[in-house]
């Protein structure tokens, strides 16, 4: 089975939340979706799981970080060509975001991001597979400590 990921984020009105990120092209789980939180599907193994301020303090013991004032993370999506670049963050746009970092063209990546209504930062990179041919990925061991 591949390896699955969950990007936990905390969001101060799921149901705003639910609905920009409808706009900007994702669905929901309605399986793992209550009035704490939802789960957005981006691919068949990534998923985000929005969660209440309220619903996230539980996983953790510390302060959750202020995503309109500090940096705590940056989501990176991968496109298929720049055209969907453009296209998902133009949605995003339209549906409320606000602008991150100047669109960024190096001839064989592009990349372009934003901020949801949380503030959490997004960013979308297409990258020309002829660049990235022959590079393999390093092999990992992992051991039990």
């Amino acid at each position: 089975m591949a390896t699955m990921i969950f990007v936990n984020l905390p969001v101060q009105d799921l149901n705003r939340s639910i609905d920009f990120f409808t706009q900007v092209g994702f669905t929901f789980n309605p399986q793992f979706t209550d009035e704490k939180a939802t789960c957005m599907v981006v691919s068949e193994t990534i998923y985000v799981m929005l969660l209440t301020e309220t619903f996230f303090k539980t996983f953790t013991k510390k302060e959750l970080a202020d995503a309109t004032k500090v940096t705590e993370t940056i989501i990176c999506l991968s496109a298929d060509s720049r055209e969907q670049v453009d296209e998902l963050v133009d949605k995003a746009m339209a549906a409320g975001a606000s602008p991150s970092n100047d669109p960024n063209d190096q001839s064989f990546m592009y990349y372009r991001s934003f901020q949801d209504p949380d503030g959490h930062m997004w960013e979308v990179m297409w990258m020309d597979p002829a660049a990235v041919e022959g590079v393999k990925p390093a092999e990992t061991e992992i051991t039990a400590a």
